[in-house]
Formats: structure tokens, sequence, C-alpha cells
């Protein structure tokens, strides 16, 4: 980045100067990184009597998967979340990419108590009024805006949707579908391909493509006839031998969001697709953490080329701003071979997650929303370049992700941890990624001022962080 350049940048972000040079650990350049920030206001130590009373009885009978701070959160609004103690958190994690419309939306709680004042559950049994409705709007919109293969000016080809519960529910049954499929073709086309640091849930068949061996190894052996592939390895001779005749699903993220926030490379994931394409095999993208216009678009896959996109499409996470819901996009050419009795739930498809969702992808898919969205996209975009040059002994020369799915990689992979720990203590949440990022998934309705607010604690942090080295 050139020094004019850093300088735009400089003027163009409130609260900071430039500077001639820095201290150690920093670059020799016109920047000056935010120190307003340095004292910890909301530390960990400081818990009601009350609250910890409260964690340690629940404790004994909760099974702890977690390990969590003593934080107990009581409300929300927006991207504020307040504590027992009412200390107030702008939260840049959105429930893990969750809350797309910001905690305790008044759209979405409208559609909530209109909705389970008349009836929240039936069965898969009978029609509900709005499972079809939220279907229509996801084959519809993505036909809009691209994706799937869809093409916005032919009906020739359609999409089917199944709900879940959950993305790893989504995904689960997207490996049955790849199978399924398969099978139409030759009894023994069962492979199915994954690829390095995924992350694409816990399930058995969820987790035998999820390759980390912290999440694998306490549950071996898990389903066989499961391949890894290395991530955005571009050549083709390697992926001809990983995906062959026997295989009948591969199964890849766009942005990987747990493994990281690596973006696959565009020339890779043409190269995965046309190799399915010649064995017949199905491809699959979980767009469960980048989906649903958090990349910037509304599948992180829509501006792709037609033969790149793929078979099917999972989501689940912003689906309904945190009720919970999956869901299973599928060209209608796979769904002609799933026929009833062949996969199933009992809460996927519900009338209240359902007339959520229809309300969620009608304001997310607003254009002025997205106008609005991509404009403090760009804005954070700008803030995030300056952290590599303020910071060159502690973090990569790297920007991951894009739209509001980004990572902070470090070349330090005991730093993350450290960042999301200072961060909380200054009242900014923040989440680990993969083994050298932190992640930054704030709610889709996030404003300028709340970037500069969580940049600048950021970059307090990471002063802090590279004094001490």
């Amino acid at each position: 980045m050139s020094a004019p350049r850093l300088l735009r940048l400089t003027r163009a972000t409130r609260g900071f100067t430039p500077a001639r040079a820095f201290t150690r650990g920093y670059a020799t350049s016109e920047l000056k990184p935010n120190l307003s920030y340095l004292e910890p206001t909301h530390p960990d130590s400081v818990v009601p009597a009350s609250t910890q009373s409260l964690i340690t009885d629940h404790s004994e009978y909760l099974l702890n998967t977690y390990v969590r701070p003593p934080l107990l959160f009581t409300h929300g609004k927006g991207l504020t979340l307040t504590d027992s103690s009412g200390r107030q958190y702008l939260d840049f994690t959105a429930g893990i990419a969750v809350t797309a419309l910001g905690h305790s939306d008044d759209g979405v709680n409208k559609i909530i108590s209109e909705q389970s004042s008349k009836i929240s559950h039936a069965s898969n049994i009978y029609w509900n009024e709005w499972a079809g409705e939220l279907a229509k709007s996801l084959v519809e919109k993505t036909r809009q805006h691209g994706g799937l293969g869809l093409s916005s000016t032919s009906k020739k080809e359609g999409g089917k949707v199944f709900f879940s519960n959950s993305g790893t529910e989504a995904n689960e049954g997207a490996l049955k579908f790849a199978r399924a499929y398969g099978k139409t073709i030759s009894e023994d086309k069962t492979g199915i391909v994954c690829f390095t640091n995924a992350f694409h849930g816990r399930s058995m068949g969820a987790l035998s493509v999820t390759p980390n061996p912290k999440y694998q190894a306490p549950f071996a052996p898990l389903i066989p006839g499961v391949r890894v592939g290395e991530y955005n390895d571009t050549n083709v001779e390697k992926i001809k031998e990983l995906i062959d005749e026997k295989t009948c699903g591969v199964i890849v993220e766009p942005i990987q969001g747990e493994g990281g926030v690596g973006e696959g490379k565009r020339e890779w994931l043409e190269l995965v697709a046309k190799r399915c394409r010649e064995v017949g095999a199905v491809l699959i993208y979980d767009e469960i953490q980048c989906g649903l216009f958090r990349s910037g678009t509304m599948w992180a896959h829509s501006e792709f080329p037609l033969e790149a996109q793929p078979d099917i499409v999972t989501m689940a996470k912003p689906l309904s701003n945190g009720f919970p819901i999956g869901a299973i996009l599928v060209r209608s050419s796979i769904a002609a071979t799933i026929s009833p009795g062949m996969h199933g739930t009992t809460f996927g498809g519900q009338p209240l997650a359902t007339a959520i969702g229809v309300h969620v992808i009608s304001r997310l898919s607003d254009p002025t929303f997205l106008k609005s969205m991509k404009s403090v996209s760009k804005h954070l975009d700008d803030l995030i370049k300056r952290l590599p040059v303020l910071f060159p002994t502690l973090l990569k020369d790297e920007i991951r992700g894009r739209g509001l799915i980004r990572g902070i990689a470090f070349k330090d992979e005991t730093k993350p941890g450290e960042l999301v720990r200072l961060a909380r203590e200054r009242g900014v949440l923040l989440l680990t990624a993969g083994k050298d990022a932190v992640r930054l998934v704030p709610a889709l309705v996030v404003t300028e001022e709340e970037c500069d607010k969580a940049m600048g604690v950021i970059e307090s942090c990471l002063h802090l962080m590279a004094e001490k080295a």
C-alpha cells in the first residue's frame, strides 16, 4: 500500500492522526494507531455475586462443552449486549454470524408476537402458510441476485428447498441428497470430498467432512468414503485424482468461517466445479456462515460464472435472525431424485421459524439496505487495511474475507485468543477463527461509528500486545 493511500485512509478515519514514526513493533509510516482504549473497562474479574452464584449453580446441571468467561448477558438491542452488572458490550460476533438484523430487532419481534399468537408449530404432515413462502423467496431471490446456476431470464432450471433446524442438519441432509443422487448413476458412487480447514458441523456425517483432529478424534471412527483435498490447490491432476468416478458429492465453503476466514480462489472453485460436472458429482456450497448477504452479495458465489456455481447451497445462521432454522437449496434436477420418506424433520419448516425467515430475507434483500451495508463494509475494509501496516511484527500481510465476514491473521497462533480477551475487557466482543485469526462478523445493520469503535479497541489492544512482544 502506497504512502499517499495510507494518508488518505488516515484522513478519512475519525480519531486518527498522521505520525512520522512509531515505537517498537510499528512500521515507519504516516499512520498512528488509536490508543484511546488502553485501559480495561469491562474486566472479566468484576462479576456480581448473584451472577457468580447462578453460574456455579447452573454448572452443576449443564453439560458444559464450552470454555466461557464469567459473563451473563441479560438483554440486547442492535449491536449492544448488556450483562447482569449493567455493562454494555459492542457485539462484533452477531452470535457467531447469526443476528443479521441485530439483537431484539423490532420487526422480528413483531413477527414472533403475531405468528406465535396464531400458530407456532403443527407438523410436516400438513401444509402451513409460511414454509412454501420462504422457499419461494429463497429460490426467486437467488434467481434475481445470482446463485445455484439459476437464470434471471429463464426458469428452465429451478430450485427446491428443504428446511431443517440448524446448519449442521442442513449439511447432513445435503450429504444424504448427494449420496441418493449418486446411486441413481451407480450403486457404488458414494464417495465424498471435503477440504482442509473446513468446518461443516458436529453430527457424525458433518463431522466426517470437518477434517480437524480436535473435533474428530474423540468420536472416531467416522463415516467411511471421505477424501480430504487441499483448499485452494489448483493442481489439475490432484483435483482429478481427488474427485473421481466414485465421488457422489463435494462439499466446500466459498469463504471459510471457523477455518480462519480463508476465501476460495475463483480459479480453484471453477476447476473443482468442472471436475464435478465431468464425473457427475454433486457440488455443495456450505454458505451457512458466509451466505445471505454477509459477503456483500446474496451468496458468496452469486457473481461466479455459471460453470462454478453449485448444485446445492446450505444455509442457516442468519435466516431467522437467531430463531433456529436451517435450509438446503437444491437444483430441481437433483431434488427430483429425493422422494417422500427418504428424509424428514420434526421441527424444520415450522410456521414461526419460516414466518421470521420471510421477514428477514425481505429486509436483507432490500436495495436501500444493501446499498447502506456495502458502504459500511467499504468503511470497515479501509479500517482493516491499516492493521498489517501498523502492526507488522504481529500480523500477516494479508486481508481475509470480504463484506462483513473478515479475518485478522496473526503470525503467532497464540495471539488471536489474547486479542479476543483484551477486546472483551474493553467492551468489544470478537471471535477467533481457525488457528491464526480473529474473526469480525458484526450484524449486517452495523454502522460506521460502531466500526470505528470496534477497530479503535482492536488497535489499542494490538498496541499493548506489540509493546509486550
